[in-house]
């Protein structure tokens, strides 16, 4: 009996973990499509190797930010310092991070994409910063961005 509900607990436990798990696009060109066709915003977390963690660690890791990525946004990460990207793909980010004003790293922008006659426009909705208080707090500010 208590080795069953052992097992039942594993598999519970491991399901809730599971379902916590984000779904981060690193491809800009697929994660447009996904806001096109779903009619959501981007929300684009500019990250590089050796800044700080913390919006990771104390927001995005957080029940209550899958809960809200997952009904209000199309989560995008992008890696500046990722060596396995292509030569154009790291190009395209630094274009993008310059176009929308990012200057520090991390950073949160939200936007809206739209293809038209097979043309990509962005609507620059504002930018996130990390800033203590936990998620709730985070996703309070970036309500007021998405529903002024």
């Amino acid at each position: 009996m208590n080795r069953k509900l052992l097992i039942l607990l594993l598999f519970l436990g491991s399901f809730g973990l599971h379902s916590q798990n984000l779904i981060w696009k690193t491809d800009m060109n697929d994660a447009i499509m996904a806001s096109d066709s779903q009619k959501r915003p981007l929300l684009i977390f500019f990250t590089a190797a050796g800044v700080s963690q913390r919006i990771q660690s104390e927001i995005f890791v957080t029940p209550d930010f899958a809960v809200w990525s997952r009904d209000n946004v199309i989560l995008v990460k992008l890696d500046m310092s990722d060596t396995e990207a292509s030569d154009m793909v790291k190009e395209q980010n630094v274009k993008l991070k310059n176009a929308l004003g990012i200057q520090e790293l991390p950073q949160v922008c939200l936007l809206m994409a739209s293809v038209r006659k097979g043309k990509t426009t962005f609507n620059n909705l504002g930018l996130v910063p990390y800033k203590q208080g936990g998620a709730k707090a985070w996703i309070a500010d970036a309500n007021l961005i998405l529903n002024p």
